[in-house]
């Protein structure tokens, strides 16, 4: 359960949703008719060059209204969670500084966790013990790593699918690190939250074939216009980067690197001759959906989120929108 919140706090707020839903166009209202600027949420947006796979506000719409977390790292860097949070509460704190209205906007789940809740560092991670997990695990097979969590730690076992490699092994790695259960270390060490702010989320949820074939449209243009182009451009400049496209899970994709996001991993394969551009766009469609899916299923567990039932350009859903964030300002004006 979230903390109360003084009315007297300045205001945030959070724009949430899967995939397409239309949270830009959304965001761009908010901004225009309430003062706002918006803070990227988006782990591939947040790196430059990288244009047309990240879906990122074109410079016309950036042009409607101040934006921050685009375009700051290069593609051969590496912004973490962390890196995300700390950059993303220091443009809060200078947007609500100058009496403006912070809005975050974006589809990254785990740096909207690492922005509102924190992180739990965890202990330094260990190549050699990693790399030892990774070993054993091909020689012993599926389900080896999950049995040794669950004789680490039994709850964290239980949280984490045992087909989810990277997962596993960052929790069997803090277990031996702390020399303790890691459900039981990070209870100890807590969460750094966000503090000093009334929080309004608002969260997308269009009817879902809707949302699909908005999606499959969308992919497919990423193509048209050129994105096996974009990618080609990028490595070239750049070189190869980690990521062999396996990734199980937000967490892992993240960490893994900006050039294995969807789209850009198709495009890659195209690139290598692997695959016929049509039969990548068909797998980017695929993918973007079954993201689509994760995305709800990790906001769901979000607190207090605002659910509108379409999309954000419906003008319907926007006058919802406004409604709620006119709500929350008139109640710390009235007090």
């Amino acid at each position: 359960m979230s903390a109360p919140h003084s009315a007297a706090e300045p205001l945030l707020v959070v724009l949430l949703g899967p995939t397409a839903s239309g949270k830009t166009a959304l965001s761009l209202a908010l901004a225009e008719r309430f003062g706002g600027e918006i803070v990227s949420c988006d782990s591939v947006a947040v790196y430059r060059e990288m244009d047309l796979g990240s879906a990122k506000p074109s410079v016309e719409e950036r042009s409607r209204a101040p934006h921050h977390l685009i375009d700051v790292f290069a593609p051969n860097e590496q912004c973490t969670a962390g890196d995300y949070a700390r950059l993303a509460r220091a443009a809060i704190a200078d947007i609500s500084a100058r009496a403006r209205l912070p809005i975050v906007t974006g589809g990254t789940g785990l740096y909207l966790r690492a922005l509102l809740d924190g992180l739990f560092a965890g202990p330094q991670r260990s190549a050699a013990l990693r790399t030892h997990l990774e070993r054993s695990h091909q020689r012993f097979g599926a389900g080896w790593l999950a049995r040794v969590l669950r004789r680490l730690d039994p709850a964290a076992a239980a949280s984490i699918h045992e087909n989810d490699t990277p997962k596993l092994i960052r929790a069997i790695e803090v277990c031996i690190a702390a020399r303790q259960p890691m459900t039981e270390a990070w209870r100890e060490q807590g969460r750094d939250r966000l503090t000093g702010y009334r929080i309004l989320r608002i969260g997308l949820e269009p009817e879902r074939k809707a949302l699909y074939d908005r999606i499959n449209r969308r992919a497919a243009q990423m193509f048209t216009d050129g994105l096996v182009e974009e990618t080609r451009g990028i490595l070239e400049k750049y070189g190869e980067f980690p990521g062999d496209g396996t990734a199980s899970g937000e967490e892992d994709r993240v960490s893994r690197g900006p050039m294995d996001a969807l789209g850009y991993r198709q495009a890659r394969a195209v690139l290598r001759g692997e695959l016929p551009e049509p039969e990548a766009i068909v797998q980017a469609q695929q993918g973007h959906r079954n993201y689509a899916k994760r995305q709800l299923t990790w906001f769901r567990r979000e607190p207090e989120v605002h659910w509108l039932k379409g999309f954000g350009d419906d003008p319907a859903i926007r006058d919802e929108a406004m409604k709620l964030v006119e709500t929350e300002r008139n109640l710390r004006s009235t007090r």
